[in-house]
């Protein structure tokens, strides 16, 4: 047993070393204890420095000193194997506090690269000087950008529709507007004017930074489940979306602001507002109520504090959208959604007369500071009644000219000839937009109606050739089908009206009735055209072709009225005519400025009979017509 607990003093000695368990053993009072002869005593002092408890102090007899050893042995036992697994836990943390420190110490090294270098490297600062380099390079500005109107006194041919744009722009409360017009004819650039003459006026709410954002309507392009919506703005989810790399790691969704936002407090211009999605449409006038745009997300979590303020404000408040919205079209106000029309003021353009594209090439090539022959507007004018295709042909000659003087050797003259604009025409496949001219010549069976697509008016021949019919009252009718179905029916209408007004019976005769070219005509106005085409050719007399008609007849010899009535009164002035005559209750339609074109209105098949045919005796109209034609 002496040479147990001599062991077991060594063990500790082991475990603490000599000097801390003498110093252990000073504190606990075992000191004298150790060093004493007597076996019990040094089990006490063994016992105290084991448990680490001073209170022992009852000498243990020598038969209780085996029972001692077993404890003092176990208690000693699991200490070591205590320390053992505390040991091993402390060298792997000691790994894993050495593996952080040194990816940290990587980390921090990544970090002051990055603030050194940025994100560049030699291969990107190699394509940015490449993209430097081609932003350098760069051809002439477009025809277009170079002879735009720059004031609004600029844009020919439309006075009054850019006066009434800038009222609804000047006003203390301006109006949404629907622009509708032919192409080419300067509808965005006047919106464009409009605006920054309005930003000038005090009475108008727009400030000088007012914004003109301009947007295709045919080229807006969106998803319904709202993952991109460039015009009103849409929220980019963390887990998709790529949100910025600091919101996505912590699943904050990202509301991305839209055109509307970004014309707040100006104006947001859609060029061909009506091919618009429907859908989008329709968000579009929700704004236009709101003033806002409002986001959703179910990433969103109103609570989560690591959202930045400006996206709890989105959020919540939604993001302004306070704009005058004005939309231009080519197609006809029916053809736009009924929603949009009644939230917008309408204005329309007028189709651009010959002496409008006249002037447009004149005055453009004053800023190309070349001169013209005399004869290059007027032709151009022939071809053409758009301003842009009329400035795309003036430049495509000039560049021809340019080219073909430089092959010359000599003094250079900045000259654009009429045959350098008849090579660009012949090279381009172009025909003269005016096919049917007014002429002082009569003729039977020959009727110049009128015709609208679009917002551009024509004269549409009609014509008719008239037999005895081999046998009476078993003539026949023939019309070319591809006229349409409501042209078919004006002519059986037109042979009741003949027989009411001539007492005559259209079955004596084999009458053919033509529109020459095979236009399909869409509406029942060229019934005035076709009775009279009718008459002419059995009665053998001549009509006036100076003089254009339109109207639908009833079959008690009515003229009712017709639609597109300023748009076939260009057509007739296109073409030269001298009279225009319509219905009577269109009358009220026609503007009284209209200059360069009488207007005759009729109420009755037979008035208009008076205007138009030439008989024995007869000069060309009993009577006068409103300005005196």
């Amino acid at each position: 047993m002496s040479r147990q607990v001599g062991a077991l003093f060594n063990v500790l000695c082991d475990i603490y070393g000599t000097d801390k368990v003498v110093l252990k053993a000073s504190k606990l009072e075992a000191l004298d204890l150790m060093r004493s002869e007597a076996l019990p005593e040094r089990v006490l002092a063994l016992q105290k420095l084991v448990y680490e408890d001073p209170t022992i102090t009852d000498v243990p007899s020598e038969s209780d000193i085996p029972a001692i050893l077993v404890a003092i042995q176990e208690e000693i036992a699991e200490f070591i194997a205590r320390r053992t697994v505390e040991d091993k836990l402390e060298q792997r943390i000691a790994e894993k506090m050495q593996e952080r420190h040194e990816e940290y110490v990587q980390e921090i090294r990544r970090q002051v690269l990055k603030e050194g270098s940025g994100p560049e490297n030699a291969q990107t600062l190699k394509k940015l000087a490449i993209l430097e380099k081609l932003s350098h390079t760069s051809l002439s500005r477009t025809i277009m950008e170079a002879l735009r109107p720059r004031r609004l006194e600029e844009i020919v041919g439309q006075e009054q529709a850019v006066q009434s744009i800038l009222a609804k722009l000047a006003s203390p409360y301006p109006q949404h507007m629907i622009i509708y017009g032919p192409p080419g004819v300067g509808k965005t650039t006047a919106a464009r004017l409009a605006l920054e003459e309005a930003r000038k006026i005090s009475s108008s709410p727009f400030k000088a930074s007012a914004p003109f954002v301009e947007v295709d309507g045919t080229t807006l392009r969106w998803d319904p489940r709202e993952v991109t919506n460039p015009l009103l703005g849409s929220v980019h989810d963390p887990i998709y979306q790529g949100a910025r790399r600091d919101l996505a790691e912590n699943g904050v969704p990202e509301p991305k602001l839209g055109l509307v936002t970004e014309a707040h407090g100006g104006v947001l211009f859609i060029d061909e507002i009506g091919e618009m999605d429907p859908l989008l449409l329709n968000k579009l006038l929700k704004v236009l109520e709101d003033k806002r745009v409002e986001f959703d997300s179910s990433y969103y979590d109103p609570n989560d504090e690591s959202v930045p303020q400006y996206i709890k404000k989105l959020f919540t408040e939604g993001a302004p959208a306070d704009f005058i919205l004005i939309g231009a079209t080519t197609r006809e106000p029916e053809e736009i959604n009924p929603a949009l029309r009644s939230r917008c003021a309408e204005v329309f353009f007028e189709p651009l007369t010959p002496a409008d594209v006249e002037t447009i090439v004149r005055e453009g090539a004053e800023r190309l500071g070349v001169k013209l022959e005399p004869a290059v507007p007027g032709l151009i004018a022939e071809y053409t009644i758009e301003g842009r295709k009329a400035i795309n042909i003036l430049a495509e000659a000039y560049g021809l000219s340019l080219y073909q003087q430089q092959r010359k050797k000599g003094r250079r003259r900045r000259l654009i000839t009429v045959a350098n604009v008849m090579q660009v025409i012949q090279n381009a496949r172009l025909t003269p937009y005016v096919t049917v001219r007014a002429k002082d010549t009569p003729e039977v069976g020959r009727v110049l109606g009128l015709a609208v697509a679009g917002f551009i008016g024509s004269v549409l021949e009609v014509e008719a050739m008239a037999f005895p019919a081999r046998e009476a009252g078993k003539g026949s009718i023939r019309f070319n089908e591809t006229a349409g179905s409501m042209a078919r029916d004006s002519v059986f209408n037109a042979a009741v009206v003949y027989r009411l007004l001539t007492g005559d019976d259209l079955a004596n005769y084999d009458v053919h009735v033509n529109v020459v070219g095979g236009g399909n005509i869409d509406g029942p106005s060229a019934g005035l055209a076709i009775i009279a085409a009718i008459i002419s050719a059995i009665q053998e007399r001549p009509v006036r072709q100076d003089v254009a008609v339109t109207g639908e007849i009833s079959i008690r010899g009515k003229v009712k009225p017709v639609g597109g009535v300023m748009e076939k009164i260009y057509g007739a002035k296109q073409a030269g005519m001298k009279l225009v005559i319509l219905p009577a209750e269109n009358a009220a339609e026609v503007p009284d400025s209209l200059q360069g074109i009488a207007i005759q209105p009729v109420a009755t098949v037979e008035e208009a009979l008076d205007y138009l045919l030439m008989g024995p005796g007869e000069g060309r109209g009993r009577r006068r017509n409103r300005t005196g034609a």
